[in-house]
């Protein structure tokens, strides 16, 4: 496919990046009322390290981005980021695939789904494309061999391919299989937020909230265990309440997603449907009104969240389901230190005091 390339910043990663400070617009900075904890800030020589090593990956090994969007690659921040959100890292090689995954992620959702190149027609077919190149197809000669060359044409392609092979240096199959069902989550998300573009529809909150459940950043918070190190035994993964917790987690992180990308939303090209235009919509609140519920509604989460997380560990009690549970709270607190000082990225209605 030709990937387009629209005005203003693009690239990998962006997503409508358009933060640019209008007059009203507020800095960065954790968001007034938000529930949250605070993080340590990690060391800039591990994560400066760590964006060298996976711009060279990008680069070099991948061919991932033009030059065009060497900038806003370089701006995203992949390896704060990564600090931020695994402090329990086993090595700077664990952190490195965890944030392989990530750009992989971000590269399929820019050139696939959004205003690089993608579009919401057509998207079953370029997100089934992808989702093989994470669980290799077996077919015959030559069309096997045929299909292996479309998905190396593809840089989001190669880019799921390669950053799956270094997580299975660092994983456990259990946990590949786990990765991979939960990309196939993400790439449901991804399809069910096309049809409300395609529709023209705005779905009510519990439709919203449900599907954010599935475009979320559950892949990378599931993996807590494989970058630090471990495998946390896939019959504790899989029970229910561990499963609540992980959904109730990857929802929070999600609508602070939302919340901090507000504003740059409203400027992009294409509408974006987020959870105050949600609100709004459908309360028929101002913006601000809107905003201020969609604050309470995260907090809502948070907190119901930290009451699912106690009871999880009430009943499978033992040290690596403390140690798990402890890492998917990490991730959730230092995802939202990473927006809440994102300046390069992200600026604040202009209501906010």
């Amino acid at each position: 496919m030709n990937v387009t390339l629209s005005t203003g910043p693009t690239g990998i990663g962006t997503r409508s990046a358009r933060a640019h400070l209008r007059p009203g617009d507020q800095p960065v900075r954790p968001i007034p009322g938000l529930y949250w904890h605070p993080v340590a800030e990690p060391e800039p020589t591990v994560y400066e390290e760590l964006d060298r090593r996976l711009k060279r990956w990008a680069v070099d090994d991948i061919a991932l981005f033009p030059p065009e969007w060497e900038e806003q690659f370089d701006s995203f921040g992949t390896g704060r980021y990564m600090c931020l959100t695994y402090p329990d890292a086993a090595s700077l090689e664990h952190l490195e695939a965890a944030g392989q995954l990530m750009v992989a992620e971000n590269a399929v959702d820019d050139c696939y789904c959004e205003d690089h190149g993608g579009s919401p027609h057509g998207l079953g077919a370029r997100l089934l494309m992808a989702h093989s190149a994470l669980e290799r197809p077996h077919s015959i000669a030559p069309y096997e061999q045929q299909w292996q060359d479309k998905l190396e044409s593809e840089a989001p392609c190669r880019a799921y391919r390669s950053s799956m092979e270094s997580f299975d240096r660092i994983s456990a199959d259990q946990v590949r299989d786990r990765e991979i069902h939960d990309l196939a989550r993400l790439h449901l998300g991804y399809l069910a937020e096309a049809s409300w573009s395609i529709d023209e529809r705005v779905p009510p909150l519990s439709e919203y909230l449900m599907v954010r459940q599935y475009n979320s950043f559950r892949p990378c918070l599931s993996i807590v265990d494989a970058v630090a190190g471990y495998a946390f035994p896939a019959d504790l993964h899989d029970h229910s309440k561990v499963q609540q917790v992980i959904a109730l987690a990857a929802l929070a992180t999600t609508l602070v997603n939302d919340l901090y990308s507000y504003t740059k939303e409203l400027r992009s090209p294409r509408p974006h449907v987020n959870l105050p235009t949600v609100i709004g919509h459908h309360d028929q609140l101002p913006p601000e009104e809107a905003y201020d519920k969609a604050i309470t509604v995260h907090n809502d989460v948070m907190h119901r969240f930290e009451a699912e997380s106690a009871a999880c560990l009430a009943e499978l009690p033992g040290a690596l389901t403390a140690r798990y549970l402890k890492g998917i709270a990490d991730w959730v607190d230092g995802d939202h230190w990473w927006h809440a000082t994102n300046t390069g990225r992200y600026t604040l209605p202009g209501w906010l005091a």
